[in-house]
């Protein structure tokens, strides 16, 4: 029952009681008198009192409302107020009610009042919110309770709404990522709290490398279920664009939804793109869906002692050529990745990370690259992507080929080493965000993401890419260079003058390499079917050396040769 209707009734027990005790028609029997019992009055008087036993406080005392029925009386028989009778006007002997005709006139009078009474309740019957609105209101007493009661549940509501708003999950969207550490300004996070507000739940975590995070997602993968803490539950993961294809054809990724939509996919080059645009097998495809978002870039460079290339007379490092030179036998590390490696050999023969044919793309043929990578296996005195950095710092080796993401930040610690991208160009790397395909896993555990990503990706990837994002790497605060400038130059950056650093010897600008050179530069794409079996000739045709040299090479590239190359 609502408030209105608790009210009105209410009112009418209360008036009707009212009615019954006192202000029932004050007729004889409160006053003894038999013979005036017989007094009535008016109907329309009767009707129009606000206290009628039959119509509570339904009539207004308003002329308005007065029935005209001036030659109707109603008597009342014995103390039984509902039991009401049409009697004709008093009228003195003799008159014409004393006529033949009384009785028929006293029938019709009697029919006339009862076809009227149903009349008015009839009305009030399909009109209700009519005798609502002129009911009287109730008494004192009555008034003041309904309207304590009232102001009680409003108050329970009221606090009852307060509470709901006080909950977290009903104002905030959450956004979960796991993202490689060190490769975005931590000032990111906190930029991008701002701009969202108290609306959203930010929980970044940070890991220590591309394979941890590739493993994490493996793992769940092969036991078919996934942990809350996962980086398969979370919403957004960064991985290495070498990694995309692989980890496209084992199904731990799903597309990026209306890219094409979105502000941060227009701002990208056509280069990018071409890129990140793949088929289900991982392979680059212009009709393909946007598998990836980037958010830095950069190269792979040529790391040198400057000191000890003075002291022995020996020339500057320009390109890839000068890897071969005899003078640097035994004095280089590099990464142990199998496309970079013989990457290295492809471009000293003049040809492209991709190449597709060894046998036909190369001049001299598969034969003549593999007389050049047994070549390098002598230049090379350390294959090794965690510690090659370490040798070149304690003076083991005297050059260091790595990405420059590693090279630069080691080289601005120490003194006297130059760091230059090779003439020829050299392959391109990129940091990726993506989106693991959570959806695939059903689990009831609280915290894992069954559901899609969070909605605010496309947010997270559009701040990533806002043009005040670069700062930061064109400061060399980041390594590597925003991916709005990959064919755009790079802004100038002012320079504080009372704020001095020692200025590394490199031909990059601002993370960039020059025009000249990245336009030779390139994306590692996946490998074809015809590429792979050359990289599995190669390797079956290497010499097997001891431990800790080549050997430590050989063996990756064997495993992932064998895993149908991830790269």
């Amino acid at each position: 029952m609502s408030r209105d209707q608790s009210c009105v009734s209410a009112q009418v027990l209360s008036t009707s009681s009212r009615g019954l005790r006192e202000n029932w028609i004050r007729e004889p029997e409160r006053r003894g008198n038999r013979a005036a019992a017989m007094e009535v009055q008016p109907l329309h008087l009767v009707l129009a009192q606000p206290h009628h036993p039959r119509l509570p406080g339904l009539l207004p005392d308003h002329p308005t409302y007065c029935l005209p029925s001036p030659r109707l009386r109603v008597r009342v028989r014995g103390r039984r107020p509902s039991r009401l009778a049409a009697v004709p006007s008093r009228r003195p002997h003799g008159s014409q009610a004393d006529a033949p005709g009384r009785a028929g006139l006293e029938c019709a009078n009697a029919a006339a009042a009862l076809v009227l009474q149903l009349a008015v309740c009839s009305l009030l019957f399909l009109f209700p919110s009519r005798a609502r609105a002129l009911a009287l209101p109730p008494p004192a007493g009555a008034a003041a309770a309904i309207e304590a009661a009232q102001e009680e549940e409003d108050q329970e509501w009221e606090a009852a709404l307060q509470k709901w708003k006080t909950k977290t999950y009903a104002l905030s969207v959450p956004l979960r990522i796991v993202a490689l550490r060190g490769s975005f300004p931590p000032l990111w996070i906190k930029d991008f709290v701002e701009s969202q507000g108290k609306r959203l739940k930010f929980s970044p975590e940070l890991r220590a490398n591309f394979d941890g995070i590739f493993s994490d997602m493996s793992q769940c993968m092969d036991k078919g279920q996934i942990q809350p803490k996962s980086a398969m539950a979370a919403d957004i993961v960064s991985i290495g664009d070498s990694w995309l294809g692989y980890v496209i054809r084992k199904g731990l990724l799903e597309p990026v939804k209306n890219a094409e939509e979105q502000d941060w996919f227009h701002s990208l080059s056509d280069r990018w793109k071409v890129h990140l645009c793949r088929n289900q097998n991982g392979e680059a495809d212009p009709n393909g869906s946007v598998w990836g978002v980037p958010y830095r870039w950069g190269t792979m460079v040529i790391a040198y002692k400057k000191n000890k290339f003075k002291r022995h007379n020996l020339k500057p490092i320009q390109d890839w050529e000068d890897l071969w030179r005899p003078e640097l036998a035994g004095k280089i590390s590099m990464v142990d990745s199998p496309r970079e490696v013989i990457g290295a050999v492809l471009k000293h023969l003049g040809s492209s990370y991709n190449t597709v044919d060894m046998e036909t793309d190369v001049s001299g043929g598969r034969e003549a690259v593999l007389e050049s990578f047994t070549q390098l296996q002598k230049q090379v005195q350390l294959f090794d992507s965690m510690n090659y950095l370490k040798s070149f710092s304690v003076g083991d080796v005297w050059v260091a080929v790595g990405w420059s993401s590693d090279v630069v930040p080691a080289a601005k610690r120490m003194s006297n080493v130059a760091v230059v991208v090779p003439k020829s160009g050299s392959s391109l790397w990129a940091d990726l965000w993506v989106i693991p395909c959570a959806t695939r896993f059903q689990t009831d555990q609280i915290g894992g993401r069954t559901r899609g990503p969070s909605p605010l990706i496309h947010q997270w990837f559009d701040f990533c890419l806002q043009s005040a994002r670069s700062l930061p790497f064109r400061r060399d605060v980041i390594p590597g260079a925003s991916p709005l400038h990959l064919e755009n130059p790079v802004p100038e950056v002012p320079q504080d003058k009372n704020k001095r650093k020692p200025k590394l010897d490199t031909n990059l600008v601002r993370g960039v390499p020059p025009p000249e050179i990245l336009e030779k530069c390139e994306f590692l794409e996946p490998l074809s079917g015809k590429a792979l079996e050359d990289y599995q000739w190669l390797v079956s045709r290497m010499q097997r050396p001891r431990p800790g040299l080549f050997g430590t090479v050989l063996q990756k590239i064997s495993s992932v040769l064998d895993l149908k190359s991830r790269f």
